[in-house]
This record gives structure tokens, sequence and C-alpha cells, in this order.
């Protein structure tokens, strides 16, 4: 894919007004849309600002990206935009951006934007090119030193094939998004690497998947192996060694530095046993807290499906039961079809958070201690204990484990894990945690099962704010997993009602208030708004994140108000939803569908209104 096939000429904003991020995304925005790019600005906004929530496109070094794949988009396009003074796009660095590429691109199948950002980093690493682009004064200048750039890369991928008798090193570039980082440093090891006449292959393990895949041949040839990633990469075939392990942000920053580590093999060596290196000193720390909740969102993020799958099912299971009698075939069978997918619950929830932890031997003694959990009746916190207590111990089992001679290293995966990981942690889940766990579940399914209303109402008030505060977000994924920990143990759905209803608040608010207080927002945002009516009555609280960003406080404040409301009235009114996702399409299966869609309405119009009040006019 050419820079050169989609950079046009005729839409370049060579002196950029703007000096804040959203009105240099609203110039740039109405240049595509004035030449005829975009079918709807507002809708290709909203998909701007979205991608924008999830981290800056403000790369650093003055450069940003901002990029779309959105069906507002008829042809891809490629928008340069240079500014005089500098915008203030909450770069990465923190420094301004002067430079701009917005790349459209229509949906489909293609992976046109990931081509072309991964196309764009490679060429903007350059600094004598990046000062060259910020020297153009026309048009043609620009597009003319994108020409002679490709032509200079078509040379030198004709280029003779290193005969190996240079240094060579290996390496693997990975960010958490797989785009633009990525392949910067692939870029800064290749041509830092050429300065210092070191041979260099390196994998690149982007959104598209990985490319330029390393060979085994080319592993065993290597002197040293560099992982300069942000995100998990599978080690194994690397076992042996030595391995140099930082973040993806070094690749760029601090190429030289690894380069030369690697040729001396200045690392320690790699050896694979199944598990992560989590001893390799090069590793990037993270909080305690930070590694808990990444543990715990793997768990549930794998256990997700089984859930919305398994208590769809279920829920259209009793609604055949309602029509058709219990001993009807389609009652049946959707109820055991569901039910199936239900008992794994809590095993997978388990065993992923054990894989987290602790790779891949920690997965099978998770799921046996997660099954455990279900059949002592120590439910969805017993397994939540089973999972972290697999993976801990393994990785006690591994520094136990480290003095055996390096004849018994091939065991310990395939042996000494499994074995000693599954029984210590069948003893202290059968005998210490089951037990326990069995004990508190209990009491507190029969503390919420005989709560009376107004300890109902409050905790309901408390779930369906929670559901507003992050969109998303830990406090939103706590309130959710509380509710599936209930409805899994218990069968009730009245909690799954009051976050479901919580979380659909936050984009339906928006959504009337961009109706009925169009003078306090402006056209863009109006027609954006229009898409959260369709995003809330699906329960996707994410689509409320664009306005969040931009208006945190009203936003949020107002939403969390309203989701509390409607979450407290579900309670009130003795709703309950049998089907954990979904939104308006599963409110037939709930008791009181009627008085959920109530209470929903209100909640929703309680944030509209302070919302569209509290606002300033636009």
């Amino acid at each position: 894919m050419n820079i050169t096939d989609l950079l046009r000429k005729d839409i370049m904003i060579l002196d950029l007004q703007a000096t804040e991020k959203e009105a240099a995304i609203d110039e740039m925005i109405a240049g595509l849309d004035k030449s005829g790019v975009l079918t709807d600005a507002a809708e290709f906004k909203t998909a701007i600002l979205a991608r924008e929530a999830q981290t800056s496109t403000g790369l650093g070094d003055g450069i940003a990206m901002p990029h779309a794949k959105n069906k507002a988009v008829k042809e891809p396009t490629v928008l340069f935009a240079k500014s005089q003074k500098g915008v203030d796009y909450e770069s990465l660095d923190g420094q301004p951006a002067y430079l701009f590429f917005m790349i459209a691109v229509p949906e489909g199948g293609n992976n046109t934007h990931l081509e072309t950002l991964a196309a764009l980093s490679r060429k903007l690493i350059d600094p004598d090119f990046v000062a060259q682009l910020k020297g153009a004064s026309t048009p043609d200048e620009v597009h003319a030193l994108f020409v002679e750039e490709e032509v200079e890369e078509e040379k030198e991928s004709t280029e003779a094939q290193p005969e190996g008798k240079k240094p060579f090193v290996v390496a693997i570039t990975a960010c958490p998004t797989g785009i633009a980082h990525t392949f910067m440093a692939e870029d800064a090891l290749k041509k830092k690497a050429q300065e210092m006449n070191v041979d260099i292959r390196v994998e690149t393990q982007g959104s598209e998947g990985s490319k330029n895949t390393l060979t085994k041949e080319e592993i065993n040839r290597a002197d040293a192996v560099i992982i300069a990633a942000s995100k998990t990469v599978d080690l194994a075939r690397f076992d042996g060694k030595p391995m140099i392990q930082r973040p993806v942000a070094d690749g760029i920053k601090k190429s030289e530095e690894l380069i030369t580590k690697a040729v001396n093999k200045d690392a320690p060596v790699y050896h694979h046993d199944g598990s992560k290196a989590a001893d390799d000193k090069e590793e990037k720390a993270t909080s305690v807290w930070g590694k808990i909740y990444k543990d715990l969102m793997n768990g549930i993020s794998h256990m997700l499906p089984f859930v919305v799958g398994g208590g769809i099912l279920l829920a259209l299971s009793f609604l055949f039961e309602s029509f058709l009698g219990d001993d009807s075939t389609t009652f049946t069978f959707l109820n055991e079809l569901g039910g199936n997918a239900f008992h794994f619950l809590i095993p997978i929830f388990a065993g992923f958070i054990a894989l987290s932890i602790a790779d891949r031997p920690g997965l099978m003694p998770g799921m046996v201690g997660g099954l455990i959990a279900v059949n002592s009746n120590a439910g969805f916190l017993g397994g939540l204990v089973a999972g972290f207590l697999a993976g801990y111990v393994i990785l006690f089992l591994r520094k136990a484990l480290r003095g055996l001679p390096k004849s018994l290293e091939g065991l310990k995966p395939i042996l000494l894990y499994p074995v000693l990981g599954l029984f210590v942690t069948g003893i202290l889940m059968y005998f210490v945690f089951g037990p326990i766990f069995a004990t508190i579940n209990t009491a507190m399914v029969d503390f919420l099962q005989n709560l009376g209303t107004a300890n109902a109402v409050l905790l309901g008030i408390v779930l369906g704010g929670m559901m507003a505060i992050d969109m998303g977000g830990p406090f939103n994924k706590a309130a959710y997993a509380f509710s599936i920990g209930i409805f899994t143990d218990t069968g009730d759905g009245s909690l799954m009602a009051a976050v479901m209803a919580g979380g659909m608040v936050p984009p339906l608010a928006i959504a009337l208030a961009t109706t009925f207080f169009k003078q306090k927002f402006n056209e863009d945002e109006r027609k954006a708004g229009i898409s959260n009516y369709v995003m809330g009555v699906s329960f996707i609280t994410e689509g409320a994140i664009p306005f969040a960003a931009a208006d945190p406080l009203r936003v949020i404040g107002s939403s969390i108000i309203g989701a509390a409301i409607a979450g407290g009235l579900t309670q009130f009114f003795n709703v309950a939803i049998p089907a954990p996702h979904g939104g308006i399409f599963v409110v037939p299966l709930a008791e009181h569908p009627w008085l959920f869609l109530l209470s929903l309405v209100i909640g929703s119009v309680v944030a509209a209104v302070i919302l569209g009040v509290w606002r300033k006019k636009r």
C-alpha cells in the first residue's frame, strides 16, 4: 500500500488554524467533508473520538495520526495537515503536535487503514523526513517527498540479503493497539542496526497479526533476541537464547542500547518452562493492583461468552416453557444447552485468572479449582479465590523448583507443574478455601434473598451508579461481575436488572439531551447523539465515552445520578431479568418488563435534564 495512492493534494491543509485537539479534528473533518469523502461528518467524528478515547493518536515528536474505519467514508483517503503554532493534542509525550495525518477508510473486510498506518509509521520515524515535511510549503512538495521515500524503499527491498558474516539479531515489536508504535519500533531497530553494521530481522505483532514471522533457522542463528513489546508475547520458541525484554517505546527511543546489549549478549538466557519470564530484570514492573485487575479481567472476558450465550438461551427456554410447557422438546433443548454453558462459567473464570498469572501451567489447576468451588457451593467468590490460588501456587512452584538439575528442566511443564499444581490447589480448595467460601457464599445469598425493600433499593442504587462511573472501566466491571456472581449462584436476575438499567442510562441520557437541549450542543454533537439511542437500548455503555471525555464532570455526574435512580427503581418494582446482556432485546424475558422500561425511562430523563440544564450553551 503506497501512501501516495491515498494522499490527496487537493485537500491538504498547510496552515491549520486550530490550537486545541477537538477543534483541529473538526477542521480536518470539514476538509474531508467538503471534498466529498464523507457521507456523514458527525458520524465520522464520533468514530474518531471513540478511537481517541482508547488512547491518544498523538504519537509524540510533533506527529498525530487520527484515524477511523467507518461507514460514513466513501473512499480511503489520507488528509495531511500542518500547524505553524502547534496543537495541544494530548500527545503521548505531552508535547504539541505540528504534523497531522487523518486517515479515513470505509467499513469493509480490508485492512487499508492498518496498512496505511503501518506505512506512515515507518516513514515518520526518520527525523530528516519529518523535518522536510515541516519545511514543505505546497501540496506538491509534500506529495513529492512521499514519492521519493517510496522509490527509495523499493530500491532497498531489491538489495541482496545479508550473508550472515555480521552480528545477527532477531526482534519482536508489539504495542497494545498493534498499530503505530509497533511499526515505529521496527523501523527504528532496523535503521540503527544498519548504522551499527548489524543484521537484524524484526517480526511485528500488529492488529493484522504477525508479519515477517521469524523462522526457526533465524532464531537458532541469532546472537540474541530483543522483545520490544508492551503486551504479552509468546516466548516459547526462544528457549535458550539471550533475551532483552523492554517496552515498545524503548524500541523507538533506545534502539542503539538494545542492539548493543544483544550483540554483546548482555542479557539473561531465557529458559521457557511454560510460564512467563517473570524473573527477567528487563521486564517492566506493573503495580500490584494493576496486575490483579488485569488478571481478574482476563477471567471475566473469557467467561462472558458463556454467561451471555448460556444466560440468554436459558431465559428463552423459560419463555417457551410458559407457552409450551416443561415437557416440550424446545424447552428441554434450550434449557439443557444454556445450562451446559453455565456449568463452565466458574471453571473458565478461575482457569483464565490463573492463566493470566502463571501462563499455561496455571490453566488446568485453575479450572479444576473452579470446578471444586462449584461442587462445594463456594460459588463465584470461591472461583475467584481458586483462580488466584492456582496461579500463585504455580509461581511458587517455579521458584521452589529452580534448584533442580538441568536434565530435569523438561519435566517441569509436562509433569511437575500439572501434578504438584493440581495437588496443592486441590488440597487447599477442598479442605480450606472451599468450606470457608461455601459458608460465606451461603450467608451472602441468604442475606440478599431476605433483603427488605429499602435495602434492595439501596443496593440497586449503588450497582446502577457504579455502572456509570467509568462506563466500562473497573467500577463498571466490578458491579457487573458482582451481579453475574449472584445470578450464577441463585438464578435470580434482579441485580442483573439493576446493572443493565444503570448501564443503559448514560448513552440514552446523552441522546435525549442532544435532542431536547439542542442549544447546548453544536451540530456535530447533535448528530453524534443520535447514535447513542441505538447504543443505549443495546446496553453498550461505552457509547457515552466520547461525550464524557469532552465534558467529564457534567456527563459523568448526570449519568451517575440517572443510573443510580434507574437501578434503585428496578429493585423497588421487583424487576428481574434472566439474561446477562442484550438490553432492550431481552426485556420481554424479564419479570415486570414494563416496570423495567419505566425505571429506565425515569433514570434516562432525569440524567438528560440534569445534563441539559447544567451544560453551558455552545
